[in-house]
């Protein structure tokens, strides 16, 4: 996987994490430094964490699930992709998220935007020919950079990019997927 294909998936896995952060800078009254650092750390950092830690359990199975690995990768992105997309189009408004920046808020909320990373992480082991350490240096600096970004564009305009963001998110883990699979069917 290319640098261009790891900022590509870095992007989609960010999508979350910037909708919650542009929730955050809606509900924040004045944006500062500190407060968009918090979130840039927290959720760059667990963004970086889960696929370290997906690749490693992926790592632990590989041998035995070879012959398909490649179905599963697919078909993981594929469901996160298409979840993300389905939580985009729902007609249902997600209730707004205090500005509350606490260590035990911001864990549970960096974890939660962070789950789908882990299973990417399987993925990526594998798909095989992925330098994790560069993959989540570079997921977890763009999910830095897009948070704090989203805490800002949250304060200044709303809640009108989040749902088009999840939904780009989506669309680039199904891309991903497929480019995996069709790789290794010899097809791309």
């Amino acid at each position: 996987m290319g640098i261009g294909e790891l900022l590509l998936l870095a992007m989609g896995l960010s999508m979350d994490a910037f909708a919650v952060a542009v929730c955050k800078g809606l509900s924040m009254g004045k944006v500062t430094g500190k407060s968009v650092l918090t979130v840039g750390l927290w959720f760059g950092g667990f963004q970086a964490l889960m696929p370290l830690v997906g690749f490693w359990v992926g790592q632990q199975f590989a041998s035995a699930i070879e012959s398909f690995d490649h179905w599963i990768a697919f078909a993981l992105l594929v469901l996160i992709g298409a979840n993300m997309i389905r939580e985009a189009l729902s007609k249902k408004e997600e209730e707004a998220v205090p500005a509350d920046l606490s260590a035990r808020t911001m864990f549970l909320m960096a974890v939660a935007t962070s789950i789908d990373a882990l299973a990417v992480g399987v993925s990526l082991s594998l798909a095989g020919t992925v330098n994790i350490w560069a993959a989540v240096v570079l997921i977890g600096c763009v999910t830095f950079v897009l948070s704090g970004v989203g805490v800002k564009i949250g304060n200044l305009f709303g809640t009108r990019f989040e749902k088009k963001a999840e939904m780009v998110g989506g669309i680039i883990l199904i891309f991903l997927g497929s480019k995996i699979l069709l790789e290794h069917l010899n097809l791309f």
